[in-house]
């Protein structure tokens, strides 16, 4: 059995009243098929005025002679109608009979579909929040590798794709295949020898099938990577529309998504042709047996005159009830390969070890008392080329301090590794003597406020977007919030105030306005320890002026952690550490740093020269 299957399986049996039913009904179903067919030859037989008179009521005598008694009581009643009220009477009731069983044939069909689709909805939704409950539990590092569009489309797609197909097995290992075990009984009943064809074209088809399918997962897999492919493309052009619009580059982005649907096209048409391969592949080999069985039993009743005409009728509408159903299998075999190549796409994330992750031992801190604590971190996001090298600075509680350099020289590896978006490699960072690692991710932080430079907004409300970090916040502390990020001047004039949505990352308000919700985001949730990104460095000097003047009034009584670029904005700062390279090139106050004429002395005069 694949390996995926065996996966599906705890999703599948929290539905196993579904599965009961929709086997019980399928089971039903295969039975009243087989049995309407078979109704067919006492039509015929009462039509050619051939049928047999009995005119006793048979005993019933067990299951081994069920098929006889059933038999006989049928055509003592057509005996008994026949001479009392004529033969239309007769074959009235046989095709009533014939109507009967098809009826509840179609109604346990039906009945079984029911179950079989509220175990597919119920399976899709279930994958979807598995899927996207380790999407957001996994860490930031994974997804520096990933396409965000290629996320998307497994999440959409691939799972879409699993249900649509693997629960066709169902289908598969149950209704079909007693279709065609049922059909068989009742053809073996009639003719053995006729029967025997159809015993050596089962196998042969089959084999013919599962030749043309051979390939068909691998080009599956290759179609749903490029669909995530042309999902990110669509992702990076919309997120970056400005810049492409901007940059004249149209029609690059145009090419690189023609060619995406090119290649996506060429794969689908492969597959397709294998897929509609199927149905008319095993429908032409099965009229050819039929045509066989049409001549051999046409010849054992013309001419050997060993098999009734009205049997041989029946015998041939069963076999051709036996083609409907392997076209079904042969379909649903195609459409499990899919399935297959889809389903390792989703487990492929759903199996992604979580390497930040609380263990059994994970403690819960609820406040903060002393001091911030990194001892000799070395770390590296490749492996290869460390950004920070024995790194050390303590963080005392209360207090501001400040980290400024050249680009590239580790400042947001710290804010990112104090958020425990990645872990160190060497040394550790500890919270009053605890090291995060051993401290509950929730607890930690619950502890942190972060703001970055890029001012992350949703598609919502300010309100909604404030409240992320405080879900029950009121519209009142929603306000205070603002009002100390310097925020509320202009919120109170929007349309609706705080329940104005704000368009897509934001894209309503200005880049300050923007910084000034981020701010007011971080000052509703109220941490102890506040991390600033170079939360002042992509705003003009008016909003720079007001920012700064909130991020102040934040800062206050409070712990910080502030990455500069500017460093007008960090003057203040109880310390400031100059960093270059991952390591520390000096550190002290404002004025102590300048008195000593170094890299932060340069660094100011370079910013006061540019100003």
């Amino acid at each position: 059995m694949d390996q995926n299957l065996k996966k599906l399986f705890p999703f599948a049996l929290n539905y196993k009243k579904n599965i009961s039913f929709n086997v019980v009904f399928n089971i039903l179903y295969a039975l009243f098929g087989t049995l309407g067919m078979v109704m067919i030859f006492p039509v015929l037989k009462v039509l050619f005025g051939n049928e047999e008179k009995i005119t006793e009521l048979p005993t019933y005598n067990g299951l081994g002679t069920i098929d006889t008694y059933l038999y006989d009581t049928l055509f003592y009643y057509v005996t008994h109608y026949s001479e009392q009220y004529g033969a239309n009477y007769a074959l009235l009731l046989t095709v009533s009979l014939v109507i009967i069983t098809f009826l509840l044939k179609n109604l346990f069909g039906y009945l079984g579909l029911q179950h079989l689709m509220k175990l597919k909805t119920g399976v899709l939704r279930d994958l979807r929040k598995k899927m996207y409950d380790k999407v957001v539990d996994l860490p930031v590092s994974y997804y520096s590798e990933k396409r965000k569009g290629d996320i998307m489309a497994r999440i959409l797609g691939d799972i879409n794709e699993v249900q649509n197909s693997f629960f066709n097995v169902l289908e598969l290992v149950v209704k079909e295949p007693l279709t065609i075990a049922f059909s068989l009984i009742a053809m073996l009943k009639i003719s053995w020898e006729l029967t025997l064809f159809v015993f050596i074209f089962i196998p042969i088809s089959g084999l013919i099938i599962s030749k043309i399918g051979k390939s068909l997962k691998s080009q599956s897999t290759r179609a749903q990577q490029e669909n995530g492919h042309l999902i990110s493309i669509v992702e990076e052009t919309l997120s970056g529309l400005k810049v492409v619009k901007g940059y004249n580059s149209e029609n690059f982005f145009k090419k690189l998504f023609n060619d995406s649907i090119q290649r996506l096209y060429v794969l689908s048409n492969k597959i397709g042709k294998k897929n509609n391969l199927a149905s008319p592949l095993s429908e032409f080999l099965g009229i050819v047996v039929i045509a066989i069985l049409l001549f051999y039993g046409g010849n054992l009743v013309l001419v050997d005159k060993s098999l009734d005409g009205s049997l041989f009728i029946a015998y041939i509408g069963l076999a051709y009830n036996i083609l409907t159903p392997a076209k079904a299998i042969s379909k649903a075999t195609y459409q499990v390969k899919n399935g297959m190549a889809a389903a390792e796409r989703v487990f492929e994330i759903i199996e992604t070890p979580n390497v930040i992750r609380d263990t059994e031992t994970s403690v819960q801190i609820s406040s903060f008392q002393n001091q911030i604590s990194l001892q000799n971190i070395t770390f590296s996001y490749d492996g290869e080329h460390n950004v920070l090298k024995n790194f050390n600075l303590d963080i005392p509680k209360g207090k501001t301090v400040a980290l400024v350099g050249q680009s590239g020289s580790g400042k947001s590896t710290i804010a990112n590794l104090l958020m425990r978006f990645y872990d160190v490699e060497k040394g550790k960072i500890t919270i009053d003597g605890t090291d995060i690692k051993n401290i509950q991710l929730i607890s930690l932080r619950d502890q942190l406020g972060l703001v970055t430079q890029d001012s992350i907004m949703f598609n919502g409300t300010i309100a909604d977007n404030l409240r992320i970090g405080k879900q029950n916040a009121t519209d009142q502390e929603v306000i205070e919030a603002l009002k100390i990020a310097n925020a509320y001047e202009f919120v109170q004039n929007l349309p609706n105030g705080i329940n104005t949505n704000i368009g897509d990352a934001g894209g309503k308000l200005s880049g300050g306005q923007k910084q000034r919700i981020s701010i007011a985001r971080a000052v509703l949730k109220n941490p102890p320890i506040m991390i600033l990104d170079e939360a002042t460095s992509a705003l003009d000097t008016e909003s720079e002026r007001l920012v700064q003047d909130a991020l102040e009034k934040m800062m206050a009584n409070r712990t910080s952690v502030v990455i500069a670029h500017r460093l007008s904005t960090i003057q203040k700062a109880d310390v400031i550490v100059v960093m270059n390279r991952g390591e520390i090139a000096e550190q002290g106050t404002h004025d102590e740093l300048l008195a000593k004429n170094g890299t932060y002395a340069k660094l100011v005069s370079l910013q006061s020269f540019e100003s």
